[in-house]
């Protein structure tokens, strides 16, 4: 390809990049990119930049932030709350001081609240976006008209020559031209915990795992070097995953989609029911102003005002239980999005093992032995230590895991460490050369010198690499000719050993003349069996996620039998199944409709896979209509993470990950997240209490209304009397509902389907076809007691002022608030008898209970609440006549929930709400 000169269509600088950067000689990329060693002219640096732009990432265009406020008021519920404030302030002007202002002002405030809390909500794909930027560098050093300048990161263009030393970010992806002992974390990057070396050879076809690149955020290290950019912003690998995070879509959670239907649902009726006793009120009496009242009565009647904040706080407060156990909630509404989960995809390392690599077995002079007897094997056993600690990248450090960086390197640099003294040794073996680990060699090699002068070189890797590499093997006796009889040998005892769940590694050695990289004439050492072992309590986990129907899958790079057996010595397959393998190479090659079958498997382990095609497994369950949590904490996760219905982050993960995050595991513990499922099905289940109960005097608040229409007696119930009932005495009964620890059989039970439904009609059916009309005849009962004991005939009509009307709709009202009482007693539980249930253990009930009952006393005794709510004394006689009918709604959902215990077919299809 021709280079560019300057004053040519830069544009074709861009097209020359064609993805070969990285195996392309140097010589050919300086002269594609029309640039040199050193470095472009500050002129053609300022043209470029305004041919292409700033090396930053770019980020959508904001949204005014006054019109994303204004969008909550479009849903339907708060439409209606607005409808009925506004016809409040109507009313109110048309007939002043009937306490209409208090309903307009109740009922607006609600609205306003409910917008200002979605609207703290929307601000999680913004922070994505800024960690993203927070990874490139604000300054670096760039050779510009053949000097160093320090310039912004921001300014760097393509063919830029920058400089990079130990401690500083990469500003872009770049080509090395120069390297001396440079290793480049790209942890954040590719997930790979080891610092890896660079040079100046191509080393793999992949671009992100050839050592001539570094890439733009990532950490330098140790050493320093010299390197042109072929990418700035979002033309980077950061910036791809910073363009795919963003593109992916945020998925609604179920509980907001529930909510939704449900405003929905109520909405309609309310509206619906508001139009009809309107026409029906005006058609009958021809009055607006009451007809108008009697439409405002209905929609405010049948309209939860108190749902979003019940809601909210039962997240909380479960996020906040969640907290106490190492799990992070970053969004309330994906506490519950937990309890719906089928599928948890996971990653083995950390989450289901504890992350304490350490050797356990060896393959050493033909035997296979426990770590701990390498002391007895000789010479043999002082190589395999040399090789272990010599070999190594690893460093030691007095916290868990008691090494930093590979976890491969750590566990056998401590068991070096534990057989040996570590300082003595390097100083006896000074390393000369290091040809670092890669995927494609699957190998490292190390070349010391020797205390006698002479050379060695050191080689750990894949066992049929190291066997490849070798023609003799160590023995008791000393060194003999590797025969295939020894390799067939060898790979076997390599299977045992994986079969316990081991990573095997194999060892040689051999004396060398120079430092260049030796690929043959090895001596075979022997094998090392590493293993992080499972953490203890996670059987029980995966054992409570399989009874709970939730299909647990292992994501890991590890080889499948290694995988399989920490699957199995976990309880992956303990359905009695067998396991699905599906190796990264077969991901990439299997079509959806394979996928979507070959996932249909109770127990499926994921090997050899990359962070990248966490997206592909995600979207594959999803569109199998699973419910999909994801754990992961690369910046290479983040796609997969804020795409799945739950996204998991590590505690110890990049920041990315963790804002794409719905949740964060402070402990990385698998036996977290199941945790965290059994709280977000007791926040399901609280929040169908919540409704049950509220419902259920939606029923005594619209039967006066109709009574008052069809009947023509006087209205026994006051709008202001139904928002006393909603905003007051009903609110922190129904915020005890949301404390409510879960039931005995909530993880015994499978997830909740996609079809159910917050409002089912098993639901409906209860609260208004049997507690609601119970509260209702309590009501009336008490109403007409009051009105027939103060002398009151049928079609007789009483004023607003009239002291026996103020006590009937006090009666009325007394009578809800009892049978209210009993309403939230029942409503602890769904299906479990709730008379056992300790009122003290939910304080937060027997507060609720005796607020209800301070309110109650006030409206009834109190003269100024009298005056607001044009209520009277009323003799206790009278109240006590709703006691009767409260007890029989008790008895009557003890009966409806022990017969869905005892499983009876008709009344779990009508009445298991």
């Amino acid at each position: 390809m021709q280079g560019i000169k300057a004053g040519e269509n830069l544009s074709s600088i861009d097209e020359s990049l064609s993805g070969d950067e990285h195996t392309v000689s140097i010589e050919d990329l300086l002269e594609r990119l029309d640039t040199s060693e050193s470095g472009l002219t500050q002129a053609e640096a300022d043209r470029r930049m305004d041919e292409f732009g700033p090396n930053i990432l770019e980020k959508g265009r904001k949204e005014n932030q006054i019109i994303r406020f204004l969008k909550h008021f479009k849903n339907l519920f708060s439409v209606l709350l607005l409808i009925g404030s506004a016809l409040s302030f109507i009313a109110e002007w048309l007939n002043p001081g009937q306490g209409n202002i208090y309903i307009a002002g109740a009922l607006f405030g609600v609205v306003i609240i409910n917008a200002i809390f979605t609207f703290f909500q929307e601000y999680k794909a913004e922070k994505i976006m800024e960690n993203f930027q927070q990874l490139l560098p604000p300054h670096t050093r760039v050779i510009r008209d053949g000097n160093v300048k320090d310039e912004l990161a921001s300014d760097l263009v393509v063919g830029d020559i920058i400089v990079i030393e130990e401690g500083d970010l990469v500003p872009a992806d770049a080509r090395l031209v120069e390297v001396n002992s440079l290793k480049v974390d790209n942890s954040s990057l590719t997930g790979e915990s080891e610092p890896q070396l660079r040079s100046l050879k191509c080393t793999h076809q992949n671009i992100l795992e050839c050592r001539n690149m570094v890439f733009s955020g990532t950490l330098v290290r140790t050493g320093n070097g010299k390197a042109v950019v072929i990418g700035t912003g979002n033309n980077t690998q950061i910036g791809s995953l910073a363009t795919l995070t963003g593109e992916t879509s945020t998925v609604d959670t179920p509980i907001k989609k529930e909510i939704k239907k449900f405003i929905e649902i109520i909405s309609i009726i309310a509206i619906s029911l508001g139009i009809i006793f309107f026409i029906a009120g005006y058609m009958i009496q021809e009055i607006f102003l009451a007809s108008l009242i009697f439409a405002i009565g209905i929609i405010v009647a049948n309209v939860p005002e108190g749902l979003l904040p019940t809601v909210t706080l039962s997240l909380t407060l479960a996020s906040k239980r969640m907290a106490k156990r190492n799990a992070l909630i970053k969004h309330l509404e994906s506490v519950e999005t937990l309890g719906s989960t089928t599928v948890i995809c996971t990653d083995k390392t950390g989450t289901l093992t504890q992350n304490k690599m350490k050797v356990y077995s060896l393959y050493l002079n033909r035997k296979l032995m426990d770590a701990e007897q390498i002391t007895d094997e000789g010479e043999a056993g002082d190589i395999f230590i040399r090789i272990s600690g010599l070999c190594n990248n690893a460093d030691l450090i007095d916290s868990d895991p008691g090494y930093s960086g590979d976890p491969t390197d750590g566990a056998l640099l401590v068991f070096a460490d534990d057989h040996t003294d570590l300082v003595d040794l390097h100083e006896h073996y000074p390393r000369l050369q290091e040809y670092p680990f890669d995927s494609l060699t699957k190998r490292m090699q190390a070349i010391c010198s020797t205390p006698d002068g002479n050379k060695e070189a050191y080689v750990k890797g894949a066992p049929e690499v190291i066997l490849d590499m070798c023609s003799q093997v160590h023995t008791e006796d000393g060194l003999d000719t590797l025969e295939d009889t020894d390799r067939k040998e060898i790979l076997k005892k390599e299977l045992e050993m994986a079969e316990k769940g081991e990573r095997v590694i194999g060892l040689a050695y051999r004396p060398v003349e120079g430092t260049d990289e030796y690929v043959d004439d090895f001596i075979f050492l022997g094998l090392a069996g590493l293993q992080d072992p499972p953490r203890v309590e996670v059987k029980e986990s995966i054992a409570k996620c399989h009874e709970a129907g939730i299909k647990v899958v292992m994501i890991t790079g590890d080889h499948p039998v290694t995988a399989g057996a920490i699957a199995k010595s976990v309880g992956l397959n303990d359905s009695g199944e067998d396991i699905e393998f599906i190796t990264g190479e077969e991901l990439k090659q299997l079509s959806t409709e394979e996928l979507a079958e070959r996932l249909k498997s109770k127990s499926i382990v994921f090997a050899r896979t990359s962070p990248l095609q966490k997206l592909k497994i995600v979207q594959a369950f999803q569109a199998s209509g699973e419910v999909v949590t994801m754990t992961g904490d690369g910046v290479n996760d983040a796609p997969a993470i804020k795409h799945a219905d739950m996204g998991v982050a590590m505690g110890n993960g990049t920041n990315v990950a963790q804002e794409a995050a719905d949740m964060v595991l402070l402990d990385d513990n698998f036996a977290t997240i199941v945790n965290a499922v059994e709280e977000g099905r007791t926040v399901f289940d609280n929040i169908k209490k919540f409704i049950s109960y509220i419902l259920t005097s939606n029923i005594p608040e619209i039967l006066p209304f109709i009574a008052f229409i069809l009947l023509g007696i006087p209205l026994p119930l006051t709008v202001l009397l139904i928002l006393a009932i909603d905003l007051g005495t009903d609110i922190v009964p129904a915020l005890a509902l949301a404390r409510e620890r879960g039931e005995e059989d909530v993880m015994k039970k499978p997830p909740r389907s996609k079809d159910e439904r917050l409002l089912t009609s098993q639901l409906l059916i209860t609260s208004y076809g049997i507690k609601g009309p119970l509260e209702a005849a309590a009501g009336f009962a008490c109403y007409f007691a009051v009105l027939y004991g103060g002398g009151w005939t049928w079609g007789d009509t009483l004023s607003s002022g009239d002291i026996l009307y103020s006590q009937a709709i006090t009666a009325y009202f007394a009578a809800i608030i009892i049978c209210q009482i009993a309403n939230v007693l029942t409503s602890r539980t769904r299906r479990q008898s709730s008379i056992n249930r300790d009122l003290f253990k939910n304080s937060w009930i027997f507060y609720g209970i005796v607020l209800e009952l301070i309110i109650l006393a006030a409206i009834i005794w109190l003269p100024q609440a009298n005056l607001v709510f044009n209520t009277a004394p009323v003799d206790l006689k009278y109240i006590v006549l709703a006691v009767p009918f409260a007890l029989t709604i008790m008895f009557i959902d003890e009966i409806r929930k022990f017969l869905v215990r005892k499983d009876v077919s008709y009344v779990r299809g009508i009445l298991d709400w």
